[in-house]
């Protein structure tokens, strides 16, 4: 048993260690500029999702025969599809371009849908029942959702869960996933960034507005995640906050970014 947990030990010792490897100051910015870039491709998916179920739920004659959306990029647009309740027909096209609140195009011509559609969709209702398996931790607090990305990635798919609430006056930071699927939506590999839901609230109870937040990851994810910048992108334009900051024990750092600079940096303290 001593040697057992002496073996033990050695392992733990490994682990950590190759967590805290150092980075120089180069390959810091490189990771960084890389994670905020899915960021903002995450953020461009919700973005688009957010405002075209918006104005889908506003055309009554085509709201109440919607069953699903998928959200994907093509090109330098990203575009939101609305299926009929057998998803065999889309039934609206709404695409946006530069983040922007309004589309640039909507279509209500009834149309199959194309092969990058039809991969998502798949990968979505394959996905989806795959979930409730116990290993994978998958749920929301009563008065959060969970919403589903899914982007391409070469022969592969990666599926990223992230919180959504309607509840004013916070941010909903953590409970987020990452799934690599095959093209047939069967689980590869999967991943959880925070170890719960992290509400940042946005005014203190004598009223106070709270300008920055901040919170800690895990020593097993030591960079501040893609979800983080999406999540904050969505929701710090209701507050009085630009920025947040991720303290990493792993790296001994913090990652400092801001929505309205669009910078992820390296800083001493928040």
């Amino acid at each position: 048993m001593k040697q057992l947990t002496g073996i033990l030990l050695i392992l733990m010792s490994m682990l950590i260690s190759a967590q805290e490897k150092k980075h120089s100051d180069q390959e810091l910015k490189q990771k960084l500029d890389s994670i905020k870039a899915e960021g903002n491709l995450l953020f461009a998916h919700e973005n688009a999702s957010w405002h075209s179920g918006d104005l889908i739920g506003q055309n009554k004659s085509v709201a109440g025969s919607v069953g699903t959306y998928l959200t994907y990029k093509a090109h330098d647009t990203i575009k939101t599809v609305f299926l009929n309740r057998d998803q065999s027909l889309v039934l609206a096209e709404y695409s946006f371009k530069n983040n922007q609140k309004t589309p640039v195009k909507e279509s209500f011509r009834e149309r199959k849908l194309n092969v990058t559609e039809s991969g998502i969709n798949n990968v979505r209702n394959t996905i989806i029942p795959q979930l409730s398996d116990p290993r994978y931790e998958v749920g929301a607090p009563e008065g959060f959702t969970l919403n589903v990305i899914i982007l391409p990635m070469n022969e592969n798919y990666k599926v990223y869960l992230i919180p959504g609430t309607s509840q004013n006056g916070l941010i909903p930071f953590g409970n987020d996933y990452l799934f690599i699927t095959d093209k047939k939506g069967a689980i590869l590999s999967h991943q959880k960034f925070h170890s719960r839901l992290i509400p940042a609230f946005t005014q203190m109870e004598n009223g106070a507005t709270i300008t920055k937040a901040t919170h800690s990851h895990l020593r097993t994810s030591p960079f501040i995640s893609a979800t983080d910048i999406c999540t904050f992108k969505l929701y710090a334009p209701l507050t009085k906050m630009e920025e947040f900051s991720v303290y990493s024990p792993a790296l001994g750092t913090y990652m400092t970014y801001n929505y309205k600079k669009d910078s992820l940096e390296k800083t001493k303290k928040p």
